[in-house]
């Protein structure tokens, strides 16, 4: 039996979902610091504190992507975001986005880079906010204690993409655990 276009939609609602509110709460909370923060508010009292020395609220526009790599390649990155929502779709199947815990990990990535890929189209670079001091540093990520400032979308691709390979590998171990199984059977 055929399933009908609806029901073929239906299947993959719990992705929808979750790419939606992603992308709902990282659109709405860009536009709350567009139109409240000056672009690059990044020291009080143009940024707002939300605990002091360590966690603020910014404006900043990142021209790149993940911390600031890539910086002036706004139209190959949001190239590269609409490839790779081609290829999901594409591969679809073989990634089994049919099952609800692939459906998170790829309703959080997919929320991400559609949020991040408005804001190139509309702002020219992405809009950063959430910033992030620490007491320590780490040489050639960190060297200042100063994480770099990033958005809601962002952690939902970085969420999903750690979901997925957790999920990846979880399956990976199950099959060779099957695949031995199966030798020990047959000796």
């Amino acid at each position: 039996m055929q399933l009908s276009k609806t029901e073929r939609i239906l299947r993959y609602r719990l992705l929808f979902i979750t790419a939606g509110v992603i992308f709902l709460l990282d659109q709405a909370s860009k536009t709350w610091i567009f139109k409240n923060l000056e672009l690059d508010s990044y020291h009080p009292p143009e940024a707002i504190t939300v605990i002091e020395n360590f966690f603020y609220i910014v404006h900043v526009g990142n021209e790149g992507a993940a911390w600031g790599m890539f910086s002036g390649y706004g139209s190959f990155l949001a190239a590269f975001a609409l490839l790779a929502l081609f290829v999901i779709y594409k591969m679809r199947h073989a990634l089994e986005l049919q099952k609800r815990p692939m459906q998170w990990a790829f309703g959080l990535l997919i929320g991400g880079i559609l949020g991040n890929f408005v804001d190139r189209l509309v702002h020219g670079h992405v809009i950063d906010f959430l910033d992030f001091h620490f007491p320590f540093s780490i040489p050639w990520v960190m060297p200042t204690g100063r994480y770099p400032s990033f958005n809601v979308a962002d952690c939902g691709i970085v969420i999903g993409t750690i979901f997925y390979l957790i999920l990846s590998f979880r399956a990976e171990s199950q099959k060779e655990k099957e695949a031995k199984r199966i030798r020990e059977e047959e000796t």
